[in-house]
């Protein structure tokens, strides 16, 4: 196929736009893939439409080739469905009402939906059955930014499995695993595969398939020895050992006036700041709950939730002054009369705490012996944290989600009547795993790997066109000569053949990013040859037209 620059919609531009930061975003809105409509709200132009479509190929033959079966189910939704397994309620859903007053949602996902088409499953001998498709998702997103990266309208592939057990989904869910691994390596990501959090979706586990980048909404734990990785959300590490003071036989009371975080408290005393405690009350179902990290340490929410079991906010001033009879910075566990999570990290040794007095901490606490708190991994992972498996260093990386798949059980088959009859007559509910893919997440994920200070460079399998052919001015009958010997050989042909100076040409192919650029210029009317230059390695040769098959 042979498309003429001249007959395109290609707006590309030479300025990065305003509000952009992530190099996706600028790339992709001056390469003219792009444009915005509204905040979270984009169209894919020409260009960029033909690069989602491959990466739709891609996930669509890799998921093809081990039986998973394409629909196609709609984006409107009644809202009962919602109702039914109690994801109604999520703040970033999308409702309206038809003309009857009826309630529809715009879904952000369609297990609800499928598990309804699943009710039609009768028997243990259809099982196990696994479909997918790509559909329009909407989400009420409150800070969409970053071009492709946080959106309130997208396109996904979502698939879902319908096992007749656990261990039926389990190998739903490692073939799904398998050719993840398949379609990033194939359009060209490095992506690693770590244990992640469900958050709405629910379960009993899942796997993010996370890609290192220059931006993202995640972050990448990996060691050293790469023996570990795992998002930050969920990751282990061990923290640096604090310097002690002498240790103490029992608590002792030490007035600290006007000293409210804990930089202050450590340099007023004296002490390393690792050997300090963090107090962080918050209300969980009505009640206090006191969480302690070390003083160095932040605490982590996903963590934190993990460990309650519920949902929590921070306790307000009245009532942090009611439950300890003190202010923020002056409170810790010692006589507290509330529950109390400490962070693994405080297991051993003796740190400062807040006195529950104002403007007072205690010097020497140390747990199970002044407070008994329950322990739990609450601290964030930081840059340099010892590996849990090999004691190597952690680093820390901003990273793309660009898949996470899921094991949901029977969280939505249960609430939608989704059963079948088991191999011995009885009836039992349907085993479901979820599986995600944003096309425009790989697409961005794919800049970010695959750029430099002139453009994009675009893996070959995501390219909008295998060979960029420039023509300059003078010789546009030996420039379509090449581009239809390309097109003869099986290439997606870009021909520019628009009447531009070189210099813009060619900073619109290094823009844009096709992996070959042939170069037509007045010395092919004396040799019949072109300039092949290639956009990842910038290596160029002299190549006869006639020959130009064999650089595909």
């Amino acid at each position: 196929m042979i498309a003429r620059a001249s007959e395109l919609f290609l707006p590309t531009l030479r300025e990065d736009p305003a509000d952009a930061e992530a190099v996706s975003h600028k790339l992709l809105v001056r390469g003219g893939f792009i444009r915005q409509v509204a905040g979270g709200l984009w169209t894919f132009l020409p260009l960029g439409w033909r690069v989602h479509r491959k990466v739709e190929q891609i996930i669509r033959k890799e998921l093809d080739a081990f039986g998973s079966q394409e629909i196609l189910m709609p984006v409107l939704t009644p809202a009962e469905l919602w109702e039914a397994t109690g994801r109604i309620s999520i703040p970033e859903l999308f409702r309206l009402k038809d003309r009857t007053g009826r309630d529809y949602i715009l879904p952000l996902t369609h297990e609800e939906t499928v598990a309804f088409h699943a009710r039609e499953i009768r028997s243990y001998k259809e099982l196990p059955q696994i479909w997918y498709h790509f559909q329009t998702k909407d989400r009420d997103e409150p800070r969409p930014r970053g071009g492709l990266l946080r959106l309130r309208e997208f396109i996904m592939k979502d698939g879902y499995s319908f096992d007749r057990d656990e261990a039926g989904l389990d190998v739903s869910f490692r073939k799904h695993a398998v050719a993840y691994e398949r379609i990033f390596e194939r359009c060209g990501l490095e992506t690693y595969e770590v244990a992640a959090e469900s958050g709405i979706m629910g379960g009993s586990g899942s796997r993010d398939f996370l890609a290192p980048s220059g931006s993202g909404e995640n972050t990448l734990v990996t060691c050293e020895n790469g023996d570990y990785a795992a998002d930050l959300e969920i990751a282990e590490g061990r923290p640096s050992k604090p310097d002690f003071p002498e240790q103490l036989p029992e608590p002792q009371e030490v007035e600290t006036p006007e000293q409210r975080t804990i930089e202050d408290v450590s340099q007023f005393l004296g002490v390393d700041a690792r050997a300090t405690a963090k107090a962080m009350p918050v209300v969980a179902d009505g009640r206090i709950v006191l969480a302690l990290v070390r003083g160095d340490d932040r605490l982590n929410e996903m963590k934190l939730l993990e460990a309650l079991g519920e949902d929590f906010r921070p306790a307000e001033q009245e009532e942090i002054r009611q439950a300890f009879g003190a202010e923020g910075g002056s409170i810790g566990p010692v006589g507290a009369a509330v529950e109390v999570i400490a962070d693994e990290a405080l297991r051993e040794g003796q740190y400062v705490v807040g006195a529950n007095r104002d403007d007072v901490h205690l010097r020497g606490v140390q747990a199970g012996r002044d407070y008994e708190p329950r322990f739990a991994d609450l601290r964030e992972i930081r840059e340099g944290d010892a590996c849990p498996n090999c004691g190597g260093h952690l680093h820390l990386q901003v990273a793309i989600e660009v898949g996470h798949i899921f094991k949901l059980e029977t969280k939505y088959s249960g609430p939608l009547g989704a059963t079948f009859l088991d191999e011995d007559g009885s009836e039992k509910t349907l085993v479901m795993g979820s599986y995600g893919i944003g096309p425009a997440r790989i697409m961005a994920a794919a800049v970010e790997q695959h750029a430099d200070e002139n453009g994009i460079v675009w893996p070959r399998p995501l390219a909008p066109y295998d060979v960029h052919v420039v023509a300059l001015p003078g010789v546009e009958e030996q420039a379509a000569e090449a581009a239809r010997v390309l097109d003869e050989a099986g290439a997606d042909v870009l021909l520019d053949d628009r009447d531009q100076r070189a210099g813009e040409k060619f900073a619109d192919a290094d823009l844009i990013g096709c992996p070959i650029r042939v170069t037509v210029g007045k010395k092919t009317v004396e040799d019949g040859a072109v300039d092949v230059r290639e956009r990842a390695s910038g290596e160029e040769r002299r190549v006869p037209i006639a020959d130009l098959r064999a650089i595909l």
